[in-house]
């Protein structure tokens, strides 16, 4: 197998009750990319990042992570070996601090992990804490409960507790979804900070965020590999834009997104 390629699926497959939502993908992500997978509604995306962090099993094919095949682990046994999720829907502990909610991804550090950990134990955790909040630009608003923070700066703290738990591989649904044009190019410019030297797979609809960021897409049309390339490729595909875009082979994907 080649060394550097992290993940790669063969033949995926899932069908609900003779509905195929992913039908035969073979994906191959590199390390160090940032891989974009694209599509209509009802494509398939987010049934792939559900097969590939084992919130469902597939019913058919394989997929290999770092060469090991993972294709029955659970989602426990996945996280376990590196693959970190985050969702559409911002998922912030509100009631807590900005910190709080870091040091609560970092107990897994805590040499005996208990359920309520004493205070001691936790402020130990604070260098590291804060430097995950520096490194997405958040440490200003350590002591600021997470409830308030505006959207884009809820998803850079998603980006902090995700890059608590170590991930070898971050996977990252719809990171802009719902957010005005200063918060999408907020997330924007701290998904590249955050990637550099680590490799990220991710779900996005808008075309700008996907012709900054990513180094190689994946388009997926009623569940299948539609095309593959770079933004260059796939933006002039006749395929992409009829059944992506909705487009004329004369459109642009630029005039879409």
């Amino acid at each position: 197998m080649d060394d550097d390629i992290l993940l790669s699926t063969r033949r995926l497959r899932k069908s609900f009750k003779g509905y195929v939502a992913v039908d035969g993908v073979d994906l191959c992500v590199r390390r160090g990319s940032i891989h974009a997978l694209i599509g209509p509604n009802g494509a398939g995306k987010t049934t792939c990042f559900n097969l590939l962090t084992k919130f469902l099993q597939p019913s058919g094919g394989q997929i290999l992570f770092q060469g090991a095949d993972i294709t029955r682990d659970t989602p426990v046994q996945v996280a376990r070996r590196g693959i970190v999720r985050s969702f559409q829907i911002s998922a912030v502990f509100a009631h807590l601090s900005v910190l709080e909610n870091v040091r609560v991804a970092l107990q897994r550090e805590l040499p005996a992990y208990r359920f309520w950990p004493s205070g001691r134990a936790l402020n130990a955790l604070d260098d590291r804490a804060f430097a995950l909040l520096a490194e997405v630009g958040l440490d200003r608003y350590a002591a600021m409960p997470a409830g308030e923070l505006s959207y884009g700066r809820k998803r850079a703290l998603e980006l902090a507790t995700t890059l608590a738990l170590q991930p070898v591989l971050m996977l990252l649904d719809e990171p802009t979804q719902g957010m005005g044009v200063e918060d999408v190019d907020l997330v924007r410019r701290l998904i590249r900070k955050v990637a550099t030297g680590r490799t990220v797979l991710m779900v996005e609809h808008n075309m700008g965020v996907v012709a900054s960021l990513a180094d190689r897409i994946t388009v997926l049309a009623r569940g299948a590999v539609l095309a593959e390339g770079d933004y260059a490729e796939v933006s002039r595909d006749r395929r992409v834009m009829e059944a992506y875009m909705g487009r004329t082979k004369d459109s642009s994907m630029e005039a879409a997104a």
